[in-house]
């Protein structure tokens, strides 16, 4: 058994995250995966396994079910590929969701999104080469066929996903300004932040409305984590 499996486990409890004994190996894995390329490639400053656990996974579980949520709730137009969850297993089967992980780094949200909900594809896009191959790695050794790594700038992208989000990426007039082209028309924004960033809010256009602040509690963390949410 990996020696931080409890640990995990406790955290999955205190999110209200209930997820199969796979996922919780893949996540574990995955960890394991980052702390070997940072010895190498830099990934992440943080080394510590058990600091690795709280500031960078169950940082990232933390939007799970907020993001579950959002999702069940999109309005998406009757021509579009993509149907809420609830109306798509229905249907016999999920359409599947696109969501666009900006700036990804090592992964984070964006593979963690992707071992914990299966019905959405995540593209993990980021500028320096080595991270997006190190994400192409990662979703062949965990076989997730519905992950991959994409080095190219935001800007460039012009596919339509129905969540785009980022993780202590830039501002948010940054982040949404780059990423505009490519979040779709009924799609939202999903900013991840610390504290409550009051000038970082003043500082948006009126063509982006942000919905919904949401208060976020990391198990095992003491530090401020709030969502952003926003449609353009």
């Amino acid at each position: 058994m990996h020696a931080l499996l409890p640990a995990l486990q406790k955290g999955l409890e205190d999110l209200g995250l209930s997820l199969t004994s796979d996922q919780q190996a893949q996540l574990l894995a995955y960890m394991d995966l980052i702390a070997k390329w940072t010895k190498v490639y830099n990934l992440t400053a943080v080394r510590d396994a058990n600091e690795m656990l709280t500031h960078h996974l169950l940082d990232s579980l933390a939007v799970v079910v907020p993001l579950r949520r959002e999702l069940a709730k999109l309005a998406l137009p009757e021509t579009s590929p993509v149907v809420p969850l609830g109306d798509a297993m229905q249907a016999g089967g999920p359409r599947r969701f696109n969501l666009l992980d900006v700036g990804a780094g090592a992964g984070l949200p964006g593979v963690v999104i992707a071992i914990t909900c299966p019905e959405v594809s995540v593209t993990c896009v980021d500028t320096v080469a080595k991270k997006a191959a190190f994400i192409q790695q990662v979703a062949a050794t965990l076989r997730l066929t519905h992950l991959k790594g994409l080095h190219a700038r935001v800007e460039s992208l012009t596919q339509p996903y129905d969540v785009v989000c980022s993780r202590a990426f830039a501002s948010l007039l940054d982040f949404t300004t780059w990423s505009k082209s490519a979040l779709a028309s009924h799609g939202v924004w999903m900013a991840m932040k610390g504290k409550h960033p009051d000038q970082e809010l003043l500082a948006l256009p009126q063509s982006v409305k942000v919905f919904h602040v949401e208060q976020l509690q990391v198990p095992g963390l003491d530090a401020e984590r709030c969502i952003i949410w926003m449609r353009g």
